[in-house]
């Protein structure tokens, strides 16, 4: 079982590597994994998703001031 730190080092490289499309990237490999029964694989990178979510909103620069 992968970590919540490695899971967050997952989630920062791909945003380093996809950009704004790192979400997409993490749900493309969670269906492929689904698809192949891998299920501890996709709830990974499921787990992914929401970390990429979360630093994309710290990322987020603030347009009402």
């Amino acid at each position: 079982m992968i970590d919540e730190r490695e899971i967050w080092a997952c989630a920062n490289a791909l945003i380093n590597r996809h950009g704004p499309a790192a979400w997409f990237a993490a749900a493309k490999r969670a269906e492929e994994l689904l698809d192949l029964g891998e299920l501890e694989g996709n709830r990974v990178f499921r787990a992914i998703m929401h970390c990429i979510e979360q630093l994309e909103a710290l990322e987020t620069p603030d347009v009402t001031q």
